[in-house]
């Protein structure tokens, strides 16, 4: 296995704009800087891309911020989080509502992002934090719930509702967590133990067969996020990179991302190929072009 370099295989990317299509080339799995070193804090998190193409990522310039970034670059702040609640996991809705996981205030938080009126969806009192957020065709959302001092974690369910049940429990430090693209399977890693489980979703919302698809020797794992094909993109706090998985856990590739401690990804773009990576050591986003379209991103296209 292998680090991408800038010398690798080069793609035309069709940029779509006032009806005429115009060429670009550009290294795939190839990072460069999104935003400027120290745009945001070092609790930089989130994140995710509206159906517009707008990244969004929590802790921009101070805490309890969630900036707002064009695909240019450009940043600015989008809200301010209501006292005591601090962001981390950000998810898109099929309606374009953004949900936050809100890990000081044990809360699912709803944000509509036309207004910005913030809403509390779920709270857990039982949660020790929650982290990272799935969600699923029908907008259930899944939260991973770790415990960083005991080194456990478990899963809680959240209905479109707002009803909260935990999913599963006795398992390590929950982090990244991801469904695939059919909504039958949930991907969640253990950045401490350095696992990625997988279950399968039942009818109920249920997780079952739980199965473990991946151990890493070194290093510790934070957000994940998949590609329309069911691989899995893994960031590596610590390493400094990303890792490109299939489901049942074969390295296709390996991506530095020019810091060493990656949180989290998400897709976007005008053809959902770009990788957006927040990373804390430098306190900026990254991004990368990747061969094939996220799955959410291809879920918030209209038909």
């Amino acid at each position: 296995m292998k680090l991408f370099s800038p010398s690798l295989t080069l793609f035309t990317l069709l940029l779509l704009g006032s009806g005429a299509a115009a060429a670009e080339t550009t290294a795939l799995f190839t990072a460069t800087p999104l935003t400027a070193i120290g745009s945001f804090t070092k609790g930089v998190e989130g994140p995710a891309c509206d159906a517009q193409g707008q990244i969004y990522a929590v802790n921009f310039g101070e805490q309890r911020t969630i900036g707002r970034v064009s695909p240019a670059g450009n940043a600015e702040l989008f809200l301010t989080l209501p006292e005591g609640s601090v962001g981390n996991g950000i998810r898109f809705g099929r309606a374009g509502i953004m949900y936050v996981a809100d890990y000081t205030g044990h809360n699912i938080l709803r944000i509509e992002p036309a207004t910005k009126a913030i809403t509390v969806h779920a709270h857990g009192s039982a949660m020790n934090q929650p982290n990272d957020l799935a969600i699923t065709p029908d907008d259930t959302i899944y939260a991973s719930d770790p415990n960083w001092k005991k080194q456990t974690g478990q899963i809680w369910r959240i209905t479109t509702d707002g009803k909260v049940s935990r999913a599963a429990g006795e398992l390590g430090t929950t982090n990244g967590i991801e469904v695939s693209p059919d909504g039958k399977t949930l991907y969640v890693n253990e950045s401490v133990q350095r696992n990625v489980w997988a279950f399968t979703i039942a009818p109920s919302g249920d997780l079952t067969k739980k199965r473990l698809i991946k151990q890493f020797p070194d290093h510790g794992f934070d957000g994940m996020r998949g590609d329309v094909d069911g691989n899995l993109y893994i960031t590596r706090h610590g390493k400094g990179t990303v890792v490109k998985m299939t489901p049942t856990g074969e390295i296709l590739q390996e991506i530095a991302v020019l810091g060493t401690s990656p949180t989290n990804i998400c897709f976007g773009g005008p053809d959902g190929r770009t990788a957006y990576v927040t990373e804390a050591e430098q306190r900026r986003i990254v991004q990368f072009r990747v061969d094939r379209p996220g799955w959410e991103w291809r879920r918030q296209q209209k038909p």
